[in-house]
């Protein structure tokens, strides 16, 4: 039986429904030496700011037992040096880029997003609201309905590529944050972030990274990204990439199940530069295994009403 893996989100057009996150495949050259990246959904390249940015001082990656913790600071090239460098070796890619832009005020949000050219290789724009606002003393945009709702309003008055919100877990109600954002313009929410922690060096008796705290990803985050993804797929109408901690096709299964359209594999690949296309493979030979026809099927099957218990069937 032949699977139909093609996924659609809002105007993003996919070939199946497995993306890597932005931050952990750079800019799809160190991975191409893989594998074919023509293979996958799509990517998400390294989060792009206005100026170049050196990051944060090291060290800024810490292990955990079930995950990582990274303090990177955004290290990046810089908007000018993405168009003239990076951006036309994109344009040779047979698979989905999508660009994932961080801004300090809703100002450089506005810049990246009117700078960004929309007849180009450029399927969308993931629009990081999980950045500083120093405008607003170091407040995060994602973690208040309002600042998120705004960044999405001036980024959506400079393009009309979808807009992908990328929510930030660190939130005490994600599905209002959830809600700004549909209301302002974005037309694709990606979820979770990573969640903030740190750790301590027993020697020094001092935080481990130079940054005192850091995001954590990986396998750890699973369930939390999980809950998240099925609280918002009952809250908005938009379509949801899941992400946080996927790492093998039955990651992926369950955050379709619980309302993911698509999935972002992203500390997975530092492990096994593989997974993505296992999960690509192993999404395929479960929705044969179930009898569905296409992967489409399986998004929010977790919100069915249960059948009534029949004794008689036990």
């Amino acid at each position: 039986m032949k699977v139909d893996l093609t996924t659609r989100l809002a105007g993003l057009q996919l070939k199946n429904p497995v993306l890597t996150a932005s931050g952990t495949f750079g800019f799809g050259e160190e991975y191409a030496r893989f594998y074919d990246l023509a293979l996958l959904g799509g990517i998400t390249v390294k989060g792009i700011t206005l100026e170049p940015r050196i990051g944060n001082p090291v060290p800024r990656i810490a292990e955990t037992p079930s995950g990582i913790l990274n303090a990177v600071g955004l290290e990046n090239p810089g908007l000018e040096a993405f168009l003239s460098t990076y951006l036309p070796r994109l344009e040779k890619l047979k698979t989905a880029v999508i660009v994932n832009i961080s801004g300090f005020s809703l100002e450089e949000y506005a810049k990246l997003a009117a700078a960004l050219p929309e007849n180009s290789c450029i399927a969308a724009l993931e629009v990081n609201i999980s950045c500083p606002n120093i405008k607003d003393g170091g407040m995060a945009f994602g973690t208040d309905p309002q600042s998120a709702g705004e960044v999405l309003a001036v980024t959506r008055k400079q393009t009309k590529l979808p807009l992908i919100a990328k929510l930030s877990p660190n939130v005490t109600d994600i599905v209002a944050i959830a809600k700004a954002v549909e209301e302002n313009g974005a037309d694709i929410i990606s979820l979770i972030n990573t969640l903030l922690g740190m750790r301590i060096d027993l020697d020094r008796g001092r935080p481990l990274l130079a940054n005192t705290m850091g995001g954590l990803s990986g396998p750890a985050v699973r369930p939390v990204a999980v809950r998240m993804v099925y609280q918002v797929y009952q809250a908005v109408r938009l379509p949801i990439i899941g992400m946080g901690g996927i790492s093998c096709w039955q990651d992926a299964v369950e955050f379709m199940l619980a309302g993911a359209s698509a999935v972002s594999v992203g500390t997975a690949n530092f492990i096994n530069p593989l997974a993505p296309l296992e999960i690509i493979n192993g999404l395929e030979a479960y929705c044969r295994q179930k009898g569905y026809h296409s992967v489409k099927e399986l998004v929010g099957l977790a919100h069915r009403k249960e059948e009534p218990f029949d004794e008689e069937k036990r």
